[in-house]
């Protein structure tokens, strides 16, 4: 039995849209449950210095690990995503010359009887075009080149 021409196309066409979408992951955090992805249009991973020169850092990399430091804090292990819709599609605000996204994190283990590591953190996470930088808090930053 020969399949039909008609059913292959349609698989392939699946599978293209299936593999061409971005992950998500489902997060629980204190105010409910939200998706995060590690993948938007630019290139986010990287290391983000503040003032754009020194500690404290943030290292972001591709698959969803880093380093989170706090001002006079030690470098912490982390898990992050920007967050998005279910289907992987990130969740942004975007102004004149700029987009506002949400950075989630969590620390990869407990340092404290108060520091949990299933809390996850939201911060603000901001990319300007025309500087071609981005930013984490507003103060940590690196500088990006388009992808073409």
């Amino acid at each position: 039995m020969k399949p039909s021409p008609f059913l292959s196309i349609a698989f392939l066409f699946l599978a293209t849209t299936i593999y061409s979408q971005n992950k998500s992951e489902k997060i629980t955090t204190q105010n409910g449950e939200h998706y995060i992805t590690t993948s938007i249009d630019y290139p986010i991973s990287g290391t983000y210095l503040f003032e754009g020169d020194k500690e404290p850092i943030v290292l972001l990399n591709p698959n969803g690990l880093g380093i989170f430091q706090q001002h006079d804090l030690s470098k912490v292990n982390i898990n992050w995503g920007i967050e998005c819709f279910e289907n992987g599609v990130p969740m942004y605000k975007k102004g004149f010359n700029y987009a506002v996204y949400t950075l989630w994190y969590k620390n990869k283990e407990a340092n404290t009887t108060t520091d949990n590591t299933e809390n996850w953190i939201s911060v603000h996470f901001s990319i300007h075009f025309e500087k071609k930088k981005m930013f984490i808090l507003g103060e940590r930053s690196k500088e990006y080149v388009d992808n073409e």
